[in-house]
C-alpha cells in the first residue's frame, strides 16, 4: 500500500531488497533516521514479506512508514539507496561483478529517471566506484548528487582493527581509508589519531611497537575482512547498514558529516573521470565538498595506483 508523500517528510527508496537493501530499512528504522521508507525489488512478494517483517517491530522501537513499493515510488525522495545487483561470491573480488551488475544498474537508473524529481542518489552496489561513476553519468545530475558508500566502510573496519590493536575504544579513534573500495584501498595513516594524539606519538608513548611492519598487517587485516565475512557466512550487510544510517542522517536530517565515499572526482589531487573515495563533506546535497588535504608521498603512490586501476576498468566498459 503506497502513501501520500509530504515535502521535507524525510522519504528514503531502497532499490534492491536482499539482504543488503533489507538490512539497510532494518537499520534506518530502528535508528528513526527517515519517516517514510520504501523497499523496491522486481520479487514483489518477497519485497513486501521484508517491509511487513520489519514494519511489525516498528510500533515499539520507531515511527517509521515502511512499506514495498515501484520506481514510482522514487518521486519526492530526499534519497534514493540503489543496493540492486549480485552479490559477490567466495573467492570473488569486487571488480569480478562488473558485467552482470552494470547492466542492472542502467536498469535501474533509467527506472529511476522516469520518476526521479528530487534526492541524493547513494550507490551501494558493487564494484562501487565503478556504478558510482556510471550512476552519475546516466542520471545527469549536479555534481555531488550521486555518490556511492565507497570506502566507508572500510574507514569503520580500519578504525576497529587499529582500537583492537591499541586496545582501546573506537570512539578514540579516527582514521580513514582512500582509494578504491576493494583491493586498491590506501590506509591514511598520516591523519590516523588516538585521542586527538598522531597514532605513531600515541604507540611510543604507550610502548608499542609502532612500524612499517605493524602498518602493512593492519592494512591487509583490514582489507581481507570483507572476503572473510562473505568466505564464513556468504555474504556481507550488516556492516554497511549501519554506515548507511551515518549517510542517510546527514543527508535528509540535515547533520552534515565527514567521511571517505566516492564521487567522480573533479580535479582533486589532479584527479578527473573516475570515482573513487576521498574524504568528503555529505550533506542534504550528497557529497557537497571533496576535501584537499595532504598525504605522505606513499599514500599518493597507493592512490594514484588505485585511480588508474579504476580509471583503466572504466576504460574497458566503454569499448564493450
Amino acid at each position: 500500500m503506497k502513501r501520500n508523500y509530504v515535502i521535507g517528510n524525510r522519504k528514503v527508496a531502497i532499490v534492491g531488497a536482499g539482504y543488503v537493501g533489507s538490512s539497510i530499512a532494518y537499520a534506518l528504522a530502528l535508528r528513526d533516521i527517515a519517516r517514510e521508507i520504501v523497499l523496491i525489488d522486481i520479487n514483489n512478494e518477497k519485497t513486501d514479506g521484508e517491509a511487513k517483517d520489519i514494519r511489525h517491530g516498528l510500533p515499539g522501537m520507531g515511527t517509521a512508514d515502511l512499506y514495498a513499493g515501484d520506481y514510482s515510488d522514487c518521486a519526492d525522495c530526499d534519497l534514493i539507496i540503489i543496493t540492486a545487483g549480485r552479490g559477490r561470491k567466495n573467492g570473488e573480488t569486487r571488480l569480478d561483478l562488473i558485467n552482470d551488475n552494470v547492466g542492472i544498474m542502467k536498469n535501474v537508473t533509467d527506472s529511476i529517471k522516469k520518476y526521479y524529481t528530487r534526492g541524493v542518489l547513494l550507490v551501494i552496489s558493487n564494484p562501487v566506484d565503478i556504478l558510482t561513476y556510471k550512476a552519475a553519468e546516466w542520471m545527469e545530475l549536479p555534481n555531488g548528487m550521486v555518490f556511492g558508500s565507497g570506502c566507508i566502510l572500510d574507514s569503520s573496519r580500519l578504525v576497529r582493527t587499529i582500537a583492537d590493536y591499541v586496545g582501546l575504544s573506537t570512539g578514540v579513534i579516527n582514521g580513514y581509508v582512500v582509494g578504491e573500495h576493494g583491493d586498491g584501498q590506501v590506509p591514511v595513516w598520516s591523519h590516523v589519531t588516538v585521542g586527538g594524539i598522531p597514532i605513531e606519538e600515541y604507540c611510543n608513548n604507550m610502548d608499542l611497537k609502532w612500524d612499517n611492519e605493524i602498518k602493512a598487517e593492519l592494512a591487509c587485516n583490514t582489507r581481507k575482512m570483507g572476503a572473510e565475512i562473505i568466505a564464513a557466512k556468504g555474504r556481507t550487510h550488516y556492516g554497511i547498514a549501519t554506515c548507511v544510517c551515518q549517510l542517510a542522517d546527514a543527508i535528509i536530517n540535515l547533520r552534515p558529516t565527514i567521511t571517505s565515499v566516492c564521487s567522480p572526482l573533479m580535479g582533486e589531487h589532479g584527479c578527473k573521470g573516475v570515482a573513487v573515495s576521498v574524504p568528503s563533506v555529505i550533506g542534504i546535497s550528497g557529497v557537497q565538498q571533496r576535501i584537499r588535504e595532504k598525504w605522505t608521498p606513499e599514500e599518493y603512490r597507493g592512490f594514484f595506483d588505485a585511480v588508474e586501476k579504476v580509471r583503466d576498468v572504466l576504460k574497458m566498459i566503454e569499448k564493450e
